[in-house]
């Protein structure tokens, strides 16, 4: 009961992801692309018809992988860095996510033109269903924020989820340096959710994008239309 109440308002508030059902010609392909790129010790090279971030999200689902999303194009080693985690507490480690959506934002998402700061997040419901929410200042917003990066995919064993609460953001962390298995290159047009980034002011509260944020999103198509 509680879990389907806080997925409804979590549904309210932000964004579900898309219900990924795969076709048998997909599998066949995304299985290719990925073991000729794990046995090649070389990136995907993406020539597929199918949407890229299918792909990615298929490898999130079923490989025992983590996601990582970077503007650096070559990063040969991931080493460990002082970070905040959701809850403000500083860890040193690798971050990553179970999620092939998510990291895509931060693949394309330009931070060197961020102007006052930035917010998203990837909420996942007993480790189920994920919700998303993706915001920018204005200022940074006029500055065109969006670039090509890199998602990288990481093995998973050394990893663990942050946190494991009913609703919890989709967090992992490594405490060891590793390679990357693979990698595969995204623009913009592949982050699923480019047209749901809105803008806040800066100074507000997080609560406060949070409770506008699906109503900008739509104000902003209405403007655009």
């Amino acid at each position: 009961m509680i879990t389907k109440v806080v997925s409804v308002l979590l549904g309210l508030l932000f964004y579900r992801s898309p219900v990924f059902k795969f076709t048998e010609d997909e599998v066949n392909e995304y299985e290719r692309l990925y073991s000729d790129a794990v046995r090649n010790k070389s990136g995907i090279m993406y020539a597929s018809t199918f949407p890229k971030f299918r792909f990615i999200q298929y490898i999130a689902m079923t490989k025992p992988v983590i996601m990582h999303g970077s503007n650096h194009k070559n990063i040969e080693q991931f080493e460990l860095r002082k970070q905040t985690l959701f809850n403000g507490k500083y860890v040193e480690a690798i971050f990553g996510t179970k999620d092939g959506i998510w990291p895509l934002f931060y693949a394309v998402f330009d931070r060197s033109k961020v102007v006052g700061n930035f917010r998203n997040a990837c909420l996942k419901v007993k480790a189920s269903q994920s919700y998303y929410f993706f915001s920018i200042t204005s200022e940074t917003k006029n500055k065109v924020p969006w670039t090509s990066g890199m998602v990288y995919i990481l093995p998973q064993d050394t990893f663990k989820m942050v946190s494991h609460s009913v609703v919890s953001f989709d967090e992992w962390i490594s405490e060891s340096p590793l390679l990357p298995i693979t990698k595969i290159e995204v623009d913009p047009q592949d982050f699923y959710f480019i047209d749901k980034v809105a803008t806040h002011k800066a100074e507000e509260s997080l609560f406060i994008s949070w409770i506008f944020y699906k109503r900008r999103i739509k104000r902003n198509v209405k403007v655009l239309s």
